[in-house]
């Protein structure tokens, strides 16, 4: 089930013109400052599984996520209120938040995976304890909902942090090569997000994974980002994300192009595209397009084609099986031209 349609199950705009020329402006001066990075995964590490957001359904779906991380090589340190629930969330928000401090203050965890998104995670960002985090720098993986935490936590203790699979998912062979070349082996230069390959033949052609230029170019800068809904929640916040000479990386699920219009409209109303070095857009996946509405590609090319910077859609990040891992503030390159994104460093020490 995803986000928006856990969050329903739970609980009981119209469509705006082109961008201005003012809103347009160039952001390509890559931001040069220091950002540490956390140690690269080996096996028979440690790693502490905890569940920032909601809950697996079952005990059962926690006990599959513990045997993922084991098939990787790694030992598991359960977060003491791992099987807690209190409605759509993983617990009270103290009881999250307490077993993320505790895994960044334990020497003896290596690294902290999420057993997966939902919802609740902007709840506990005032109850974490930065200064021990930042004090010890480890990879922290999750995606969707778990977005806030990735920007909350690079952007306070100044490490890098990863947008990438939960543990609560089966990893498939382009999922565990992209999550090997970022944590494990820590390429760099190296290429991420690109489409699987394909075996184009007569009568047959690529059509799930295609990529889109809306404006060509190159840009370099620190990437920052996330699933789009969690993104705009965090804005006029202490924990939004850094914008200025940025490459924005965004996916969503579940949402209907007026969403995505409205939320995109929302950072372009912020100020927020406006300084950003580039956007890469990944998949919005189980949008809503029945009735009258625009199409997603109409939508993305509307609000943000307008911008003097490179624009593109389709690379593999989001709510996919085969997904890549996006490093929240290391330098890459974005080619708007040759559908590209590339990680100019190692993401891990």
């Amino acid at each position: 089930m995803n986000r928006r349609s856990l969050i329903k199950s739970m609980l009981a705009a119209p469509v705006l013109g082109g961008l201005s020329a003012g809103a347009a402006a160039a952001a390509t001066t890559p931001d040069t400052g220091e950002m540490r990075r956390p140690a690269r995964l080996q096996p028979g590490m440690t790693v502490g599984l905890v569940t920032p957001a909601s809950n697996a359904w079952e005990d059962e779906d926690i006990r599959f996520a513990i045997d993922i991380v084991k098939s990787l090589g790694f030992a598991v340190k359960e977060g003491r209120n791992l099987y807690q629930r209190t409605q759509y969330l993983a617990g009270p928000d103290a009881a999250r938040a307490q077993d993320i401090n505790a895994m960044f203050a334990d020497p003896s965890v290596d690294a902290v995976f999420c057993l997966r998104g939902g919802y609740g995670t902007p709840r506990i960002l005032p109850l974490l304890d930065y200064d021990t985090i930042g004090r010890n720098p480890k990879v922290l993986l999750g995606y969707s909902d778990i977005t806030a935490l990735l920007n909350a936590i690079n952007r306070r203790c100044g490490f890098i942090t990863f947008h990438g699979p939960i543990a609560a998912q089966n990893f498939t062979d382009y999922t565990l090569d992209e999550f090997r070349k970022v944590l494990v082996r820590g390429e760099g230069p190296v290429r991420i997000g690109a489409p699987p390959r394909f075996e184009a033949a007569p009568g047959r052609a690529e059509h799930n994974n295609r990529l889109t230029r809306f404006r060509g170019g190159r840009a370099r800068g620190r990437l920052t980002g996330g699933n789009l809904s969690l993104v705009c929640s965090l804005l006029g916040t202490p924990y939004e994300p850094e914008f200025r000479n940025r490459i924005l990386f965004l996916e969503d699920v579940g949402e209907a192009p007026y969403r995505i219009d409205r939320m995109l409209t929302q950072l372009w109303l912020a100020g927020k595209l406006e300084q950003v070095a580039g956007i890469v857009f990944g998949k919005f996946t189980e949008a809503d397009t029945s009735g009258n509405t625009f199409s997603v590609e109409h939508v993305l090319r509307e609000r943000c084609g307008g911008l003097k910077v490179p624009v593109i859609r389709g690379l593999m990040t989001g709510h996919v099986e085969d997904q890549t891992v996006i490093p929240v503030g290391a330098m890459a390159e974005l080619d708007g031209d040759g559908g590209s994104l590339t990680l100019l460093e190692a993401a891990v020490s």
